[in-house]
């Protein structure tokens, strides 16, 4: 018994502090693992069952802008806690813990580039920066790309992941709705284009501020889009909702956007979406 468990095959075991990379994500939607070179080769879209993986802002800036052209512009502004807000634990606390998984100061990131040599300046919210919701940084940066995008006669793209107002700073987040709405008239009279591309989450005060009053508005295969959460607004009207009611395909069929794009196909049709609206020759 002895020399059988000596020569019994035992699995590595790995090592406290080494550094294995992962090689495989497996699908949230169809279970499958997918190589990590295959996903993002495909734009982090899962190639056996067509899933858009959320995606963080560096990601979303890899797969829409030319390789190399992004130059960042957000990042100088830091959230504070103007209220002193604390529930479970003060606000400081989750904007630090945030702060150290992102490595960004705030839900937000901004920055000019090219999407097929056409000039853009590009606003991208992160979902994994407190869930994407939208406090007074994320308000200023928005208001701040789009005054860039009107003083250098750019387009403006704005891509939106988030649950919406951030509730620790209560008033002050809910004032975002309004600073941005007024920041982006300055590319209407610029003539300017203004396109939101909508991703899995936009919801609440996001939803019914910037997101929704772009020239036009793409969304993302499947993504959820409304303002209040489906069990919210069934619960208010004791009614049962619509299959697939509030993803992309629901709210293209309702007239609510105007198209909905595979991440696969959105570099080649902004491109060409811009230079449309923009009067410029796209290159193929």
């Amino acid at each position: 018994m002895a020399l059988d468990r000596f020569f019994r095959r035992r699995r590595p075991q790995q090592q406290p502090g080494t550094d294995v990379p992962d090689l495989w994500t497996q699908c949230p939607a169809c279970k499958e693992g997918v190589y990590n070179r295959d996903l993002e080769a495909g734009a982090y879209v899962c190639p056996k069952c067509g899933h858009h993986i959320r995606l963080d802002a560096a990601q979303r800036v890899q797969v829409l802008l030319d390789e190399g052209s992004f130059t960042q512009l957000s990042g100088r502004v830091q959230p504070t806690d103007a209220l002193n807000f604390q529930d479970t634990e003060a606000y400081t606390d989750r904007l630090r813990r945030a702060q150290k998984k992102t490595g960004r100061p705030d839900a937000i990131l901004t920055g000019t580039g090219t999407i097929l040599d056409v000039p853009v300046t590009l606003a991208v919210m992160d979902f994994a920066f407190s869930g994407g919701s939208m406090g007074s940084v994320v308000g200023e940066e928005i208001a701040r790309a789009a005054e860039h995008a009107a003083a250098h006669g750019t387009p403006l793209i704005i891509v939106t992941a988030s649950g919406g107002a951030r509730m620790q700073e209560s008033a002050l987040s809910l004032m975002q709705m309004a600073k941005t709405t007024v920041a982006l008239e300055g590319l209407t009279e610029r003539g300017l284009p203004y396109v939101s591309l909508l991703t899995d989450p936009t919801t609440g005060g996001v939803t019914a501020s910037f997101a929704t009053i772009a020239d036009v508005i793409v969304a993302e295969p499947g993504a959820l889009i409304g303002f209040a959460g489906p069990r919210v607004i069934q619960q208010t009207i004791r009614q049962n909702l619509p299959e697939g009611f509030q993803r992309a395909e629901f709210l293209l069929e309702h007239g609510m956007v105007d198209a909905v794009v595979d991440r696969r196909e959105q570099r080649a049709y902004l491109a060409s979406l811009l230079g449309l609206l923009t009067r410029r020759e796209v290159s193929a």
